[in-house]
């Protein structure tokens, strides 16, 4: 299929085949994406946490408001925030570029302080939203890779991120969840997987100047 078939195949998957286990090839593919997303300055204060284990999800599904594509999907994605941004974060991104590409330290270190100083003037609320901006994009970018490589998947921001941060154990590694995505595959009696799209004309949702 080609780009534009793809995206017109992909929807919000509400119902799953949980026989369909996606593979650690398909996996890896979008561990990879995530990782990959463009974030704000590239700072990279997300992370994602995959739960593979339908165990650890049967508790998740309350907190999700019983929607059972948390549990019946192949893998659950949470796409996460830090609880802070801190100097060291700031640190730790530009002495990577020291050693990735060997910029020196004189050219990295006004930018470094600039971004310090930034994000010292914001409040910790401004900073994880900040954070959450960049966890859209994620979400964006791994839907899109997942219409690519045949992957449903089911954007979700219903559910309760203090419950979920609570059970799967986040505060120890000092993020937040924000978004929520399964990924599988669609079962066959999933009605409205041959649903037409309803979307604007191109002429109403795109200005050309």
């Amino acid at each position: 299929m080609s780009t534009i078939e793809k995206l017109k195949w992909r929807y919000a998957t509400k119902k799953y085949d949980s026989n369909k286990i996606l593979t650690a090839k398909k996996i890896n593919i979008l561990k990879e994406a995530f990782n990959l997303t463009a974030t704000s300055f590239g700072l990279q204060t997300i992370n994602l946490v995959i739960v593979k284990d339908k165990t650890k999800r049967q508790p998740l599904l309350e907190s999700a408001y019983g929607q059972k594509q948390v549990v019946e999907s192949s893998h659950l994605l949470v796409i996460c925030i830090q609880n802070n941004i801190q100097d060291h974060d700031v640190n730790d991104y530009y002495d990577n570029i020291n050693n990735i590409r060997g910029t020196s330290h004189e050219i990295l270190d006004p930018y470094r302080k600039s971004l310090v100083k930034m994000m010292r003037k914001m409040t910790i609320e401004e900073r994880q939203q900040w954070s959450k901006n960049q966890a859209y994009i994620a979400l964006g970018n791994l839907m899109t890779v997942c219409a690519m490589e045949d992957i449903d998947s089911t954007p979700m921001e219903g559910f309760d991120p203090d419950q979920f941060d609570t059970i799967l154990n986040l505060d120890k590694h000092g993020l937040k969840s924000v978004l929520l995505l399964p990924v599988g595959y669609r079962a066959s009696d999933d009605m409205f997987s041959s649903f037409k799209k309803v979307r604007k004309p191109l002429e109403e949702s795109i200005i050309e100047l």
